[in-house]
């Protein structure tokens, strides 16, 4: 949606002359973007949720009783964020034990099924879902869901984890909660990523002078250049390749 109105109002300011230079920052922690090899915001997001995820876990070990604690991290249809929770794997880390994302088909039955079989060799299981899964209305048991929109016609996702939790309750008796991160996913500045503010810092440095430089209706990207050790540079493409 911004980088449209990037588009929109750098196309209509040349249309009637005028010499405001309009240059878009990539910005979405959802990571989202076309082009561009990420965005700035994703990194502290990302951080943040893996280590809130970890932390949930360490809590959920020390309790003796079966138990299954959903976490709904934000993504409206990319599951960046929710996948993000993966890494602690790399440290050894077992959790979380179940991970879904917007990209793929969701069934309740099958969740059911795949907890059920997590089940037979943890006493305490974490499970990580986007937002943007979406659920059959046939398998909830009413609406989940408030049904408004935003301004830009999308519609208010918030519910699934209380959603799953009340069907997990039903169908399998344990003690079962659900976590919802909101707001805290792009706002936590205390667990913010270093390399993500410097890049952040920069790209936005890269935005002016390319505006003062003459340019408009332009986005700034980032182009990785390798992985190890990771490296990477700023660009700018047309905004019209990146907007929609």
């Amino acid at each position: 949606d911004s980088m449209d109105t990037v588009n929109k109002l750098s196309k209509y300011l040349t249309e009637i002359g005028s010499d405001i230079k309009v240059i878009g920052i990539p910005k979405t922690i959802d990571n989202d973007l076309m082009i561009t090899d990420h965005t700035p915001g994703f990194g502290s997001a990302a951080k943040y949720v893996a280590t809130t995820v970890q932390e949930i876990v360490r809590d959920c070990s020390v309790y003796s009783i079966n138990s299954i604690t959903i976490v709904e991290i934000m993504g409206r249809d990319t599951g960046w964020l929710t996948a993000a929770s993966a890494v602690l794997r790399a440290n050894g880390e077992i959790a979380p034990h179940l991970i879904y994302l917007p990209e793929a088909h969701f069934s309740v039955q099958n969740f059911i099924k795949d907890l059920k079989r997590v089940q037979q060799s943890r006493r305490a299981v974490v499970v990580a879902v986007s937002e943007g899964i979406e659920i059959d209305a046939s398998e909830v048991d009413g609406e989940f869901q408030s049904g408004k929109s935003d301004n830009f016609g999308h519609k208010y996702l918030a519910g699934v984890g209380k959603a799953l939790e009340k069907i997990v309750s039903k169908e399998l008796g344990c003690k079962v909660r659900s976590i919802e991160l909101n707001v805290m996913q792009r706002c936590s500045s205390h667990l913010s990523s270093k390399r993500d503010i410097t890049e952040a810092e920069r790209i936005g440095g890269a935005a002016v002078k390319t505006a003062l430089d003459g340019y408009s209706g332009k986005m700034m990207v980032y182009k990785r250049i390798r992985n190890h050790p990771y490296n990477m540079r700023i660009d700018q493409v047309d905004v019209r390749e990146v907007a929609n």
